[in-house]
């Protein structure tokens, strides 16, 4: 079968959403397809002023490529909002040489306006100003729902998306399928679980984007009391494509010197990162399935996140790891100090992630999907 797949992402092997089509798109080809796949840099962003727009023009122009290339493509899967377009395209035109359309959505928007809500309520928000409120309202959701409401089948990669589709959206159960991520195998490695003293202290890892909505200023909250009774606590954050002159005065001066900042970790470096720290901290509010949580728990780490969006698809308390409340720095403080203070704990969560992290694999993924694409177009 001849598919496209698309993603607004640009073509970068460690950033989420390409990384996802990319190791999609290759076990797809071990079921037989023939896979191309369109990326955000694919599709020139700088005729379109201003550069908020970007994503609608990279929705027109997968559509215009998809419609210009009659018979190309047996089916099409695109990552939402990608579809907009060529969903309002193939409503209206009905036409049956069209491919079929298989929206993927990673997360809720609906769930991003709820935690900026509560974020506002506590003044703690970053971005809930009016003019941003209408933007969101007026601009995001639209290319959302009609980009879902427009296909033929959708793809969701958290049960809480695929009840709430079915739900609020009120879409057939039968075209919307639970479609997890995966984490590659090589990132699945044995670990050891020795002490910790207080002096050294444990070494806690987070891994992508240091933004507001992944529960960042609760770690800075949490930091100081951690200190105060683990002197030789260090906190590396990989991935967040800043340097340490942007991510440091999230934090109290006094704990700066604990942290370290590696803006850039090339995907292949990533196994040894994780091996290289104790306890793995991502409390983020909003999420879709962040691969970040399911590399760490192949490699065996005990983590901490919140119980919230994906997360809790991937982790169950107290057995493969720890959920906290979003927002909370008391919850990663009692969670940091209970797993730096017993070796069986961080050995018996670490251990069920690691058995966790093998059921989430790229090929019995991709086998799901295969099985919608063969029921969309079953001669081929």
């Amino acid at each position: 079968m001849r598919v496209l797949m698309a993603t607004s992402a640009f073509r970068r092997r460690e950033h989420g959403a390409a990384a996802v089509i990319m190791e999609l798109g290759r076990y797809l080809q071990k079921y037989g397809h023939q896979v191309e796949i369109l990326y955000g840099d694919d599709v020139p962003s700088g005729r379109i002023f201003p550069l908020r727009f970007a994503e609608l023009y990279f929705s027109w122009g997968v559509a215009r490529h998809i419609l210009r290339n009659p018979g190309r493509y047996d089916v099409v899967n695109l990552r939402a909002p990608a579809g907009f377009f060529y969903g309002i395209a193939r409503w209206f035109r009905k036409r049956p040489q069209d491919p079929p359309y298989v929206a993927e959505l990673d997360g809720l928007e609906e769930r991003r306006v709820f935690v900026q809500r509560q974020q506002h309520r506590k003044n703690e928000t970053w971005d809930f100003s009016l003019k941003n409120r209408l933007w969101h309202r007026f601009y995001h959701l639209p290319r959302f729902r009609i980009a879902v409401r427009t296909a033929d089948w959708v793809v969701c990669v958290t049960r809480e998306v695929w009840n709430y589709l079915q739900l609020a959206y009120g879409l057939n159960p039968e075209r919307v399928t639970y479609l997890p991520h995966a984490v590659d195998r090589r990132f699945d490695r044995d670990r050891e679980y020795p002490p910790i003293s207080p002096a050294s202290g444990p070494r806690l890892l987070y891994a992508g984007s240091w933004l507001p909505q992944r529960g960042i200023k609760y770690i800075a909250e949490a930091m100081p009391a951690l200190l105060q009774k683990y002197p030789g606590l260090r906190l590396t954050i990989v991935g967040c494509l800043q340097g340490p002159e942007a991510i440091l005065p999230t934090f109290p001066a006094p704990v700066r010197e604990h942290i370290d900042v590696v803006p850039h970790v090339p995907s292949e470096e990533m196994p040894e990162a994780y091996a290289q720290h104790d306890i793995f901290l991502f409390p983020s509010f909003f999420e879709g399935f962040p691969l970040v949580l399911l590399e760490a728990m192949a490699g065996g780490m005990p983590v901490i996140t919140a119980e919230t969006s994906g997360m809790v698809d991937a982790i169950r308390d107290g057995w493969n790891g720890l959920l906290i409340p979003p927002g909370d720095s008391a919850a990663i403080v009692r969670a940091v100090v209970a797993l730096t203070e017993s070796v069986e704990m961080r050995r018996n969560l670490g251990r069920a992630a690691r058995e966790t992290a093998a059921w989430f694999n790229w090929d019995r993924v991709a086998g799901i999907l295969d099985g919608v694409f063969r029921v969309l177009v079953p001669n081929k």
